[in-house]
């Protein structure tokens, strides 16, 4: 294995705040240079690109920055458009930080965690443009699923509680667009009650609500299917893909190379078998680490083809007459979408 260390001349390790970064510069050899701290600013950043020439005994510069998707983007950002290789770095584990903790210290320990790497399976940062998008677009989906899981639950609650017609209205499985208008166009009647007034206006409050988070989730889906159509037109159009599931993968995959291989990608994902054997017992059991949410998206998917396609209904039976259990098939055939989906999204995507 050739370290990162055998193949530049110093490392920058990056301890990154909402007010200030802290900046280490060391040799390959570990031997510290110099130490500074600058404004979490756009100039701030310029700073710390020009500090880092003048400190760098070569051109060959690493930056391990703590918080690349966080509070360090600007830093990141600025680093790579100066022609500095950055890297993902995670926060020290408590058992190196032997010497206290400190900001100098942090970024002491980042700049020696990246001479360590293997040069070859660097953790590269995730990238903006098209991909940054799709994310802001699944997380913004995710706060209007919430909201609109809650505003059905309430206004299921406050039907309940109500007249006759409002129990019918809340015993409905789903509350179509047909009912929720019904419930938004039932006006208050004269000689009710101020409790029976209350709930009627409280209950078109939370229709209207419904009503719109699931206009606002129609959108979303529309502009997720149009840059995933984009950016990997073969990957939406595989069976049980749809513009969510696809644009997750696009996220969590982010770019060529950040994922060596395949297996690096099922591991990413959860989906990579782990060793449960013992004596006589040969097994394999789930992993439940991982990017859940793109871990969720490879079960969506599986449960589609397990409905509908016959080549999987035909490996699920194959399967159970072997004695695996539903749960053991799930897994392996979540290892086997994830296979197909790093393929497909390594040869047609256009991100670069």
């Amino acid at each position: 294995m050739v370290m990162l260390a055998d193949v530049i001349d110093a490392a920058v390790g990056a301890d990154t705040h909402r007010d200030t970064h802290t900046l280490e510069i060391t040799t390959a050899a570990g031997i510290t240079l110099a130490t500074t701290t600058v404004p979490n600013t756009d100039e701030g950043s310029d700073r710390a690109v020009a500090w880092i020439g003048e400190h760098a005994p070569g051109p060959q510069v690493a930056a391990a920055v703590e918080g690349s998707r966080s509070y360090g983007i600007g830093l990141a950002r600025a680093l790579s458009a100066a022609g500095v290789s950055v890297l993902e770095i995670e926060q020290p584990h408590s058992r190196e930080r032997r010497r206290g903790k400190s900001d100098p210290i942090d970024a002491h320990l980042a700049a020696l965690h990246a001479l360590r790497l293997d040069a070859d399976r660097l953790p590269t940062p995730r990238t903006d443009g098209d991909r940054e998008a799709l994310r802001i677009l699944l997380g913004a989906r995710q706060e209007l699923i919430m909201t609109r899981r809650r505003a059905i639950n309430q206004l299921r609650a406050l039907l309940l509680t109500g007249d006759e017609a409002d129990r019918q209205l809340a015993r409905t499985k789903q509350f179509s667009d047909a009912r929720l208008e019904t419930i938004i166009q039932r006006a208050v009647l004269d000689g009710q009650t101020r409790e029976q007034s209350i709930r009627r206006e409280e209950a078109r409050r939370l229709a209207l609500r419904i009503r719109e988070t699931g206009a606002d989730l129609a959108t979303n889906n529309t502009r997720l299917r149009t840059i995933v159509t984009e950016l990997a037109p073969d990957l939406i159009a595989k069976l049980g893909v749809g513009p969510i599931s696809a644009a997750q993968a696009i996220v969590t995959w982010s770019h060529h190379g950040r994922c060596r291989n395949e297996a690096a990608f099922a591991a990413l994902a959860g989906a990579s078998p782990l060793p449960a054997s013992s004596g006589r017992t040969t097994r394999h059991r789930l992993n439940r680490g991982g990017d859940r949410a793109l871990n969720c998206a490879l079960h969506s998917i599986v449960l589609t083809r397990w409905r509908s396609c016959p080549r999987t209904r035909a490996y699920v039976e194959r399967r159970r007459s072997e004695g695996r259990s539903d749960r053991e098939i799930r897994r392996i055939l979540k290892r086997y979408v994830a296979r197909e989906l790093y393929r497909t999204l390594n040869t047609t995507t256009t991100l670069p």
